[in-house]
């Protein structure tokens, strides 16, 4: 039988944006790092067009702190006066992933998710927190022009060759990008390109774009690994939410 995390205290250490540096970079640093069992071997799985197949449970596999990735030539993460005077205001206890609320784009709880694809549509289930969803439009259409503020924003997809492409807008300004508490607000825009490199890795590139929280865009990255032949498993956050009580002091670093 296979057992899950119980959240809170560990979900709240561990559920930061799932960030690494880019291979080619020397700069990624490793002391942040909660590393998992090596992703499965083999070439990238394909459709019969020919298109990579992202269909699969994953996991994050490598997990850091936003303010550990740098841009560039190790330029900080582009904070306004605003979002650093709201960070230092974060307390612990007050992270909405950690209180069993949605983690919002692109932070990812460190539990499995799924993707599947039933076109127009393609979809990410969570196994986290509330079994949340997103639903990414590959229709074509445009984003509505005033859309309702949510947690996960209003997403169009595209593919790019073997790269899912997906614009996101519409954001609510409620959820973090990571437990050190980094904000954003409702003007928030992402763009994600997933690229499938082989069997068992999916890499994610996320690009945030925030002119009320940051003074320029900036990007992160994410690594997925697969979990061949498993499932997702009912998880129900408010049900082992025991913890969040004892998170005492500003967000920050476990």
């Amino acid at each position: 039988m296979r057992h899950r995390l119980v959240c809170p205290i560990v979900c709240a250490a561990a559920a930061a944006i799932a960030l690494f540096q880019p291979p080619h970079s020397a700069a990624q640093p490793q002391s942040t790092a909660r590393k998992g069992p090596p992703a499965p071997k083999g070439p990238t799985p394909r459709l019969a067009n020919g298109r990579a197949d992202f269909s699969g449970l994953w996991r994050p596999a490598d997990i850091f702190l936003i303010e550990d990735i740098t841009l560039g030539m190790r330029e900080p993460i582009p904070l306004n006066d605003w979002a650093r005077q709201v960070m230092a205001k974060h307390e612990s206890k007050d992270d909405p992933e950690a209180n069993c609320l949605p983690t919002g784009v692109p932070r990812h709880a460190p539990y499995p998710w799924k993707i599947v694809e039933n076109p127009p549509y393609i979809y990410f289930l969570f196994e986290g927190n509330i079994h949340s969803y997103r639903q990414i439009f590959m229709d074509g259409r445009e984003h509505p022009h005033d859309p309702n503020p949510t947690w996960y924003g209003h997403s169009t997809g595209k593919w790019e060759g073997d790269t899912l492409v997906i614009d996101t807008v519409g954001f609510n300004d409620r959820f973090w990008f990571d437990f050190v508490g980094h904000p954003h607000t409702e003007q928030l825009h992402t763009i994600e390109r997933y690229t499938r490199k082989d069997l068992g890795t999916l890499i994610e590139e996320a690009t945030i774009d925030d002119p009320g929280a940051y003074t320029k865009p900036f990007t992160v990255y994410a690594s997925h690994r697969l979990l061949p032949g498993d499932e997702l498993m009912e998880y129900i956050c408010q049900e082992n939410q025991r913890d969040t009580q004892h998170l005492v002091g500003p967000a920050g670093r476990p």
